[in-house]
């Protein structure tokens, strides 16, 4: 594709988003990028009842922000370079497993279902395969004649199809006659 043929020129204004979203694990890098913010958010947010101040800071807040940023980092990747979605989502998965002892027990376990469940699911995503249209198809749209509705009643029908081969006639399987078959077994 050039420069000269944009990509918009073929998809509608209104479906540019929809064709984008699915050729990519979209789905997979928004649940990733959501389970990130709340493993490296947690250990340095604080709530406020008040006068009372609540905060979660633990002494393994550097390694929690580095994976809510990797997590992230991650989810991005998945929509904007596909090509490494399965490294992406086995990543995912490893970080969302460290992300447990590290911190708090992975964003209080919410990061670390929803970047389990987005790993999963960019490991597994597979692209759709390209359709395939026919310049010369011709079809009309009209229904075509199948070959029953030349049928006669006087003639008879025999299906060719579907009638397993007759094998030769059965005989007990002993070491010799194993050896004398050229080694092959059949299994029924």
């Amino acid at each position: 594709m050039s420069a000269e043929t944009p990509a918009s020129r073929e998809v509608p204004q209104e479906n540019r988003f929809k064709v984008w979203r699915q050729t990519r694990p979209f789905w997979a890098g928004l649940l990733t990028m959501i389970g990130g913010v709340p493993i490296a958010y947690l250990p340095y947010g604080d709530m406020r009842l008040g006068n009372m101040t609540l905060a979660m800071q633990t002494t393994a807040g550097a390694g929690a922000l580095i994976i809510g940023v990797l997590l992230i980092t991650l989810g991005l990747t998945m929509w904007f370079q596909p090509i490494v979605r399965v490294f992406a989502g086995v990543a995912t998965i490893v970080l969302a497993l460290v992300s447990i002892p590290v911190s708090n027990f992975g964003g209080l376990v919410i990061g670390f279902l929803f970047s389990l469940i987005g790993g999963a699911m960019s490991a597994a995503w597979a692209p759709a395969p390209p359709v395939e249209e026919t310049a010369d198809a011709g079809h009309d749209g009209e229904p075509e004649a199948s070959d029953e509705a030349d049928f006669e009643p006087g003639t008879e029908v025999v299906a060719a199809a579907g009638v397993p081969e007759q094998r030769e006639a059965y005989e007990p399987a002993t070491e010799t006659t194993i050896d004398a078959n050229g080694g092959r077994n059949s299994a029924g």
